[in-house]
């Protein structure tokens, strides 16, 4: 099992760069509900709440698209230059990115300069379990709002990089840390709200996930994600989440994980949020018989309230750390007000969106054993002979009987966000495969410790590749073509409107390929992995599409033999800009 160890970043302040930045209107709520249909900004994580992830811009095409040229790249510097897996966000001219060490900037999309940095004062003794990654901000008003390390959540001025107020989510020293974007949601009773979740599901910590007014940070309502506990409404005491009891044995559910730390989606046309649970604590399932709700799911949240109307759970007693955490994306089927996820377990779901009704689950990667199948009811039929041992069963009681199980706990998808396009009707998946030796161990709760009661090592599958591109019809679950690569799929797909599907490889490849095919058109290395998002946007005419590159995330750390495998890659921290040439991009 991997060692723990304690990440460290030195205190570091606030900096201007003392230099004009582009006039600046605030966000309204309408700009964000609105994000997904406009094509001169990106004012969300996910280019639009529902997170499809499509821009129906087309300026950039399949004919012009090999000449793609850099137009600015800019250093995020220092000695800080890992795990780069932020989505940036576009206002005015202004792009505003997150990165590794709790860190923001502003910059100047015409030049790549600089308009100010931030840099989060961690202390020492923070406890992030994959990583020192942040995967974006959100925008509201003249605010931009991110989360850190250290469980805080900062309100900083769009103009200036200077801090407008900050809260605490909880106590690092406990497990607790942040990582996702905020989303920012409208609500008819305390305006806009801010939306967060907590990671550290690896310590024992109780997932929720919380909104706060924009103004000052004052939290409205907070919703646990392990039943038993009871959520809070203006300060006051709200509903429990479930029955206390009812699917967790004795006290586990007091430090039964159900980390929401992916963020979440929100879908104007139900009004609903939709936020992943994590995996359940600790890791060993022999440990607590049950479905252990509401871990390993997908709920749908009341943004007024913070009450549950429907919940999902995508692996009842989860025994491979497969996190339910993954992306909610709304969408349209033959009529359906739908939602599809891509499941860490390798299963592809399409949900309704207003009941959560089960309508499909399809396998989207290869060779899963773990479960035979997803039944007529949305269960799992579970394969008994690939759960780990029970360690009480071993001779020595100190290691249970070892499985080879696929996917491994790194996931069929994991935090790189899907896309879909409502022209093809097709979702991009940036899958993995590979599979892990796991076995389960004793272990008891200790505060700040990791909370595992298991041993692991991840393997590849296949000779020639691990990570691939899957265009999944969600209609049927068939997989229409598939883009393999050799080292691990990390960053996040974006699609347009022209049929194009842009995502970055480990190798340091943004690519371009045929939407409806998978045929590449366009690849430009950046010189370290991409382990995040791109996006795209329009300005004075021209299509830009900008991605951070930084090698990083979960698999170095956690990876096993498939961590031996990309090991050369080099680190970095470098923001890339594309467009067209001028001539070129006139003549389209």
């Amino acid at each position: 099992m991997k060692s723990w160890k304690v990440l460290i970043a030195p205190s570091v302040c606030a900096m201007l760069a003392g230099l004009a930045a582009p006039a600046l209107a605030d966000v309204s709520i309408e700009d964000i509900v609105n994000d997904a249909t406009t094509t001169n900004d990106v004012v969300t994580s996910g280019l639009g709440t529902q997170g499809q992830r499509y821009s129906p811009l087309k300026t950039i095409n399949a004919d012009n698209v090999a000449q793609l040229v850099p137009a600015w790249a800019m250093s995020l510097g220092g000695e800080k230059m890992r795990g780069q897996q932020a989505q940036a966000l576009v206002k005015d001219g202004v792009l505003y990115v997150t990165g590794s060490y709790s860190r923001m900037w502003a910059v100047d999309v015409k030049t790549g300069r600089e308009l100010w940095q931030y840099d989060h004062r961690l202390p020492e003794g923070i406890l992030p379990c994959c990583d020192v990654v942040n995967r974006g901000a959100a925008l509201i008003n003249d605010k931009v709002i991110f989360g850190t390390l250290d469980a805080k959540l900062v309100a900083l001025n769009q103009k200036t990089g200077k801090v407008v107020w900050t809260k605490e989510i909880d106590d690092y020293k406990g497990g607790y840390s942040y990582t996702a974007a905020p989303l920012i949601v409208p609500s008819k009773a305390h305006g806009p709200i801010v939306v967060t979740g907590v990671s550290g599901g690896e310590f024992g910590i109780v997932g929720r996930v919380e909104a706060r007014k924009v103004d000052d940070g004052e939290l409205v309502w907070s919703r646990p994600t392990i039943e038993g506990h009871v959520g809070t409404l203006n300060g006051k005491p709200s509903t429990m989440t479930g029955k206390q009891g009812e699917t967790w044995p004795g006290d586990l559910w007091k430090t039964g994980g159900g980390a929401t730390w992916l963020g979440g989606t929100y879908d104007p046309e139900t009004n609903l949020i939709f936020v992943g649970a994590g995996n359940p604590a600790p890791w060993n399932s022999h440990m607590r018989p049950g479905d252990n709700k509401w871990s390993c799911s997908r709920i749908a949240i009341d943004p007024e309230t913070g009450n549950i109307k429907w919940g999902y759970q995508t692996t009842p007693n989860d025994g491979w750390d497969y996190d339910g955490v993954n992306e909610v994306v709304s969408f349209d089927l033959n009529g359906t007000k739908a939602v599809a996820t891509a499941d860490r377990n390798g299963f592809f779901y399409v949900l309704g969106r207003e009941d959560g009704k089960f309508i499909s689950a399809t396998p989207f990667v290869e060779q899963i054993s773990w479960a035979k199948e997803i039944g007529k009811d949305g269960r799992p039929v579970f394969d008994p002979a690939n759960r780990p041992g029970d360690p009480k069963k071993a001779a020595d009681g100190k290691k249970g009987s070892s499985i080879f199980a696929v996917p491994s706990f790194l996931g069929g998808k994991n935090q790189q966000p899907m896309a879909y396009s409502p022209d093809t009707k097709l979702f991009y998946v940036p899958a993995n495969e590979w599979g892990m030796d796991l076995h389960n161990e004793p272990v008891t709760y200790k505060k700040g410790a990791a909370y595992l009661g298991a041993g692991f090592t991840i393997k590849p599958i296949f000779e020639d590749h691990i990570g691939a591109l899957k265009a999944v019809d969600p209609a049927t679950g068939k997989i229409v073509w598939t883009y393999k690569n050799r080292a691990p799929l990390w960053g996040g797909v974006l699609t347009t409107g022209s049929n194009l599907v842009f995502f970055g490889t480990p190798e340091g490849e943004l690519k371009a390929l045929d939407a409806t095919d998978g045929k590449q058109l366009w690849s430009f290395n950046t010189g370290s992995g991409i382990v995040a998002p791109p996006i795209t946007w329009e300005q004075d005419g021209e299509q830009y599409v900008s991605v951070l590159s930084g090698w990083g995330g979960a698999v170095p750390l956690w990876g096993g033999e498939v961590a031996k495998t990309v090991a050369n890659l080099n680190q970095g921290g470098m923001l890339w800009t594309f467009k067209l040439p001028k001539k070129l991009a006139e003549a389209k």
